[in-house]
């Protein structure tokens, strides 16, 4: 089992920047690990934000290019979300995950809430 834990959440004006925080219960990366990014909005479904593969590969989705940025820090079984000029359409509940040889697992997530 492992459990995520975000944090960084909160209400910002649009334009402003938001730094998103995952870690891990126990160390879980690998070549095969991927973490990612997921958003939420109401009435909506769950939707790529970005992803990082073992390898450091990175995917992010079309909405968030050049705003976003993923990044990790293995000794710290963390992953990081930077957002910056932010839009009041990125405002939902944005989700941790981790696909590991153990399984697929989600954090409780975090509300962004982004003020116009």
């Amino acid at each position: 089992q492992v459990q995520l834990v975000e944090s960084g959440g909160g209400l910002v004006q649009a334009g402003g920047s938001l730094r998103l925080s995952c870690t891990a219960s126990r160390s879980i990366f690998s070549i095969n690990t991927i973490m990612g990014w997921y958003r939420q909005a109401p009435g909506k479904q769950r939707d790529l934000v970005a992803r990082i593969t073992g390898g450091g590969s990175i995917n992010y989705g079309d909405s968030v290019k050049g705003r976003f940025t993923i990044s990790r820090d293995i000794t710290k079984n963390a992953v990081y979300l930077q957002m910056n000029s932010l839009k009041p359409e990125d405002t939902a509940v944005y989700y941790c995950n981790a696909d590991v040889s153990s399984g697929n697992y989600w954090g409780q997530g975090t509300q962004v809430t982004v003020s116009s």
